[in-house]
């Protein structure tokens, strides 16, 4: 089954852009994914292909028209999620992307100025609001490209080892461990002893404790959900149990 994107964008030339090229640009060319562009002014009725107006109530910038934007989404009607990128959006996890990079494929409504029309959403409710993060964009497209890199590296046969994929941040609820490669020294600093042992249940052991201490450090977010999940203290409480027990 081919991964099938479409991109509803006021700038189609974007595309493909940086997934033309590298692991991306190979399996689009074998094949393994496929992207199509549509043209958010083409929908639009009246002589100058007007997509946006003047925020209602006032204010800056401009907002785009829900009558376009729903006629580009229903040119494209399918069995696909439809997501639209908007900084309003649920964040993004990997979670959600390993469920889009499993499934047929995705559409992706790219947003430009102040955003949509609110009435989009109300009158296509199965629109799927997306956020990358707690910043903002010059418009959708740079956001639909991250997604759409983050979907087509799960592909199988994309990447090259089957555990590049499993062995990353976010993919066991922890941030990656650290990664060291050669020369063994470098400006006084040496790759940790452990990861020169060969002795593989010890450097599994290693990696585990460094992720769980990253993440613990780096993203308290991550760890509290991560041990909510897991059914296990994840704010240090284990050490400070152990310590009064001692």
């Amino acid at each position: 089954m081919t991964f099938a994107a479409t991109v509803l964008t006021l700038y189609p030339e974007m595309f493909p852009g940086p997934l033309g090229i590298s692991l991306a640009g190979r399996a689009l060319e074998r094949g393994d994914w496929s992207l199509e562009t549509v043209q958010i002014r083409d929908f639009a009725k009246d002589k100058h292909r007007t997509v946006d107006d003047t925020p209602a109530g006032g204010g800056a910038g401009m907002v785009l028209k829900a009558n376009v934007l729903a006629a580009a989404v229903d040119s494209v009607a399918d069995k696909r999620p439809i997501l639209a990128m908007t900084p309003r959006g649920a964040p993004l996890t990997q979670a959600r992307v390993r469920d889009l990079a499993s499934g047929p494929g995705a559409v992706i409504l790219c947003g430009r100025f102040e955003g949509f029309d609110e009435r989009l959403f109300e009158a296509r409710s199965h629109i799927e609001q997306v956020s990358l993060g707690d910043i903002v964009l010059s418009g959708g497209e740079p956001a639909a490209i991250a997604l759409l890199d983050a979907c087509i590296r799960l592909i199988p046969g994309v990447m090259g080892a089957a555990l590049s994929g499993a062995e990353e941040s976010f993919e066991e609820g922890l941030l990656e461990y650290p990664q060291y490669t050669r020369p063994f020294e470098w400006e006084g600093r040496t790759i940790p002893e452990v990861l020169r042992s060969g002795d593989h249940a010890k450097v599994a052991a290693w990696r585990k404790a460094m992720s769980e201490t990253d993440t613990r450090l780096r993203r308290p977010d991550l760890w509290e959900r991560y041990g909510s999940v897991r059914g296990r203290p994840a704010s240090g409480a284990r050490h400070e149990t152990k310590d009064k027990d001692q």
